[in-house]
């Protein structure tokens, strides 16, 4: 198969890691300012479940693109049905309409997740971003005023949410 979306498995941590690593490296779409490692995103990986997994998208048999989803308030069960969602796309393969498809199908296999509301947490300098998720329907519902400092750079959160089912 030429294009497919499944569950990551810890064989592919190392490809995650590298795309992820990419994204430390444009500064604008995570709060990690240093490179990571396999080993330091162990627990990470093993804190993802059959119902807040890590999706990976491959083409050709090379992984060039995932997603995660996580607890928004792991403990506390009021938020049981919300997840946050993240999602990281092969440098080579940004601007190809592939992260619209990918986190298109992501939204359709998290209602099976038992998930009604999905969370995104974006910089507000993140045009790409904040443009792929207003197009599948996510709207701005807050703004947290420099609240990240990244290498010395006071940074805007905007949070992003999407009611996927009632």
């Amino acid at each position: 198969m030429l294009d497919v979306l499944r569950r990551a498995t810890i064989e592919d941590l190392p490809e995650i890691i590298k795309i992820y690593n990419e994204a430390i490296k444009d500064g604008i779409s995570t709060a990690d300012s240093k490179i990571v490692t396999v080993e330091d995103k162990l627990e990470w990986f093993h804190a993802h479940d059959a119902l807040r997994p890590i999706l990976v998208k491959e083409y050709h048999g090379r992984i060039i693109a995932w997603i995660s989803l996580q607890p928004f308030y792991a403990n506390l069960f009021a938020y049981r049905h919300s997840a946050r969602i993240n999602i990281y796309i092969d440098k080579n393969f940004q601007g190809k309409k592939l992260g619209q498809q990918f986190l298109s199908e992501a939204i359709e296999q998290a209602k099976g997740y038992e998930i009604k509301t999905l969370l995104a947490l974006i910089f507000s300098e993140n045009t790409p971003s904040l443009k792929l998720f207003k197009k599948l329907g996510f709207k701005e519902w807050g703004n947290l005023n420099r609240v990240a400092n990244i290498e010395g750079v006071d940074k805007d959160l905007l949070v992003l949410g999407l009611r996927i089912q009632e």
